[in-house]
């Protein structure tokens, strides 16, 4: 269960990714055999590239490897480079859980209204679901990383072997 909950997006991704990788293939076989285009690969594969990116981008929060420009901070003394990261993770979170919050209000309009997606006609919010969860995923990741950059694992001294 620790692997699941710490390798969850990686999981998803991967997923995501075979899939898209499996619809595309499909739909390249079907236009060459038949001169017809899948038509429902183009939507599958867009709402696919969206949901990667946002899994995505959890993964790059929880490693640390998200967009920043730290060269200011890099060059500021250490109370202002710490006051300067905090400043950072709280609006990054704020911006996150406003992304979370806009997300999870489209998708109650697409639940309320009954819009259906274009090309296959299943209901929009299908594809909206994973949105606010993924922004929140986000957050938790990026909290995370914040946490391991304020306080830094100790190392502890290896022991020395008996010999």
């Amino acid at each position: 269960m620790r692997f699941l909950l710490r390798e969850f997006e990686k999981i998803i991704c991967a997923l995501l990714f075979a899939g898209m990788t499996l619809i595309g293939f499909i739909n390249v076989v079907v236009r060459y055999a038949t001169h017809y285009s899948f038509a429902a690969s183009e939507e599958l594969l867009t709402n696919g590239f969206l949901l990667l990116t946002v899994f995505g981008a959890a993964i790059a929060a929880r490693r640390g490897q998200h967009l920043a420009v730290t060269i200011v901070q890099d060059f500021l003394p250490r109370p202002a480079a710490r006051a300067v990261f905090v400043l950072s993770v709280i609006l990054s979170v704020s911006l996150l859980a406003a992304s979370a919050w806009f997300s999870g209000a489209t998708l109650m309009n697409q639940l309320e209204s009954g819009i259906r997606s274009y090309a296959l006609g299943v209901p929009a919010w299908w594809y909206q679901i994973g949105l606010p969860f993924g922004f929140g995923l986000i957050i938790i990741r990026y909290l995370q990383h914040a946490a391991e950059t304020w306080h830094p694992p100790q190392q502890t001294p290896q022991a020395t072997p008996s010999v």
